[in-house]
């Protein structure tokens, strides 16, 4: 019968089991997060998008709202009263009263020279004629400036208006507080390292950033600007080995760049934290998954292992029958044929032993080296007898007579026709019987003859100064009546062990056993209902253990 390999039939189960389980599972894991992060970083460009859309419009109303007060307030006073240094000091108080934004307001002629001042600086004597600003507000009307230093050396921004009355011409040059200015711009920054910050069209920083350079330093972007565009722009880049996104737009009012930087890996810690618990939770029902196929599979396998063995045992037993059946037929038939010579040898032999007495050949020298030779034969003849009396017992098995027995009295009796020999050959006996143990329905005469034939075969395998070990036990699951033969012999190789039971085996030497007890106690026991195991270690000894139901 063929054998399975179990452990490649449990390893195939389990690797199959689990790649139809966990492949799904982490395709459908990995796409869920391929989806989710490119949607997470969709939604994070639309939001720095919106971002700088919406700090643009504010910046650009920031400064638009500045220019609206500096033109209502110069289209609001004659040059008379601006010129007026107490009168210009009490309209910048109540200027600043409404915003904090502005530092100083100054009227200016058209000649450069300061008219009036209200401030904290002290710029009597400055004149501005050759400033950039002064001529672009002259050109324009109204001009919003870059930052720069000026006579103040301090980087600052200022809006200036030009006011015509009648047929003069004067300056109301208002200062806005650069670091409001910057802390108004900064109000956008997102994160640990998020940032934002102005540059003009040359690039050169208007607002400080967060990290890196001051106003009115040279700023270099990652990212490449030619000229004014319409709109605003979001792209993610890499600066220093780590990714950033990066939004930038033109101001409408001013040749500013607002530059928005965001940090995605700040900003996509929801997503790393969901992800995290995400692979988590895959991870404990990949381990559970794991487990219970496992679990399961072992479970089937042992099943199925056990399953086989129980077929192979019933197989072994199905053979170990049709032997028997063979064997029994071919004993009767060989037992036939050698009685008949056997009848005649023997009565030969006696015929020759008559002879012998007579007082003619009793004189011969040979005489008793002839009387020797035919008790020899008779001998020989006898115990051919009955070995093939016991193939004929073999081949017409009597059917059993089924009554109660007792098996510890059956044991203990059968233990006394050996007692004897066993004592000659110093072999201890011990009998470990269990009380209280229910009987058998079985043949008491074939039991007993079972028994005594694999006592017998202990004692022949311990040989001298040993011990046997009678053990009687009840096996509740499967109500069954254990008793157990174990010797401290010499042992049963594994290469023989499965032939033990086979009819003309024997591991005796020659001329010493026939090879029928265990084949004869096998039939007998499988008849009577039972089954006998045997377990044996080379060196160490033998058991025999033989099962029969419990009444």
């Amino acid at each position: 019968m063929k054998t399975v390999d179990f452990k490649r039939l449990r390893l195939t189960i389990i690797l199959c089991t689990l790649g139809f389980s966990l492949l799904p599972l982490l395709v459908l894991g990995l796409t869920v997060k391929h989806r989710f992060a490119v949607g997470y970083q969709e939604a994070l460009q639309g939001n720095l998008r919106t971002l700088v859309e919406s700090k643009r419009n504010a910046i650009d109303l920031f400064l638009t709202e500045r220019q609206a007060q500096v033109a209502t307030l110069a289209s609001a006073l004659t040059l008379e009263e601006a010129s007026d240094k107490e009168n210009l000091e009490r309209v910048f108080s109540q200027l600043q009263a409404t915003s904090r934004y502005y530092i100083d307001l100054g009227v200016i002629g058209m000649d450069g020279n300061h008219l009036a001042y209200a401030g904290p600086y002290d710029l009597s004597g400055r004149n501005y004629k050759n400033e950039d600003w002064f001529a672009k507000v002259t050109a324009k009307g109204v001009y919003v400036s870059d930052v720069f230093l000026g006579f103040r050396q301090y980087p600052h921004i200022i809006i200036a208006v030009l006011r015509r009355e009648g047929g003069k011409s004067w300056i109301l040059r208002a200062t806005i507080d650069s670091d409001i200015f910057e802390s108004f711009v900064k109000r956008v920054q997102m994160g640990r390292t998020g940032d934002a910050f102005l540059v003009n069209e040359k690039l050169v920083l208007q607002t400080s950033p967060r990290f890196g350079g001051h106003v009115l330093e040279d700023m270099h972007l990652p990212f490449r600007v030619d000229g004014r565009f319409q709109g605003l722009r979001v792209e993610q880049m890499e600066v220093n080995h780590r990714p950033f996104l990066y939004g930038w737009t033109w101001l409408e009012n001013k040749d500013w760049l607002l530059v928005i930087r965001e940090d995605p890996v700040g900003e996509l810690r929801p997503l790393f934290d969901a992800e995290y618990l995400v692979w988590v939770l895959m991870a404990g029902g990949v381990a559970v998954i794991v487990a219970g196929t496992v679990l399961v599979t072992n479970s089937m396998v042992g099943r199925l292992e056990k399953a086989e063995r129980e077929m192979a045992a019933l197989d072994a037993s199905l053979t170990q029958s049709g032997k028997m059946a063979a064997l029994g037929k071919m004993a009767a038939g060989v037992a036939h044929e050698i009685n008949n010579p056997l009848a005649i040898i023997r009565e030969q032999a006696g015929w020759i032993k008559d002879l012998l007495e007579e007082s003619e050949l009793a004189a011969t020298p040979q005489h008793k080296e002839l009387s020797e030779s035919v008790h020899r034969i008779e001998h020989h003849v006898e115990r051919a007898k009955n070995v093939t009396h016991r193939m004929l017992g073999f081949a017409r098995r009597m059917e059993p007579v089924m009554q109660s027995v007792d098996v510890n009295k059956l044991l203990a009796e059968t233990v006394q026709f050996l007692k004897t020999e066993a004592l000659l050959r110093n072999i201890d006996i011990r009998q470990d019987f269990a009380e209280h143990l229910p009987p058998t329905n079985s043949d008491p005469t074939q039991l007993q003859q079972v028994l005594l034939n694999l006592i017998d075969n202990a004692i022949d395998a311990v040989g001298k100064n040993g011990r046997i070990v009678l053990t009687t036990r009840l096996k509740q699951d499967s109500n069954e009546l254990r008793v157990t033969v174990a010797d401290t012999g010499c042992g049963i190789p594994p290469d023989k062990l499965d032939k033990i039971f086979d009819p003309f085996f024997t591991t005796k030497k020659p001329g010493e056993g026939t090879g029928l007890g265990l084949s004869i106690s096998f039939g007998i026991i499988e008849k009577l209902g039972g089954r006998i195991t045997v377990q044996s270690v080379v060196g160490q000894g033998t058991t025999f253990d033989v099962y029969v139901p419990a009444a």
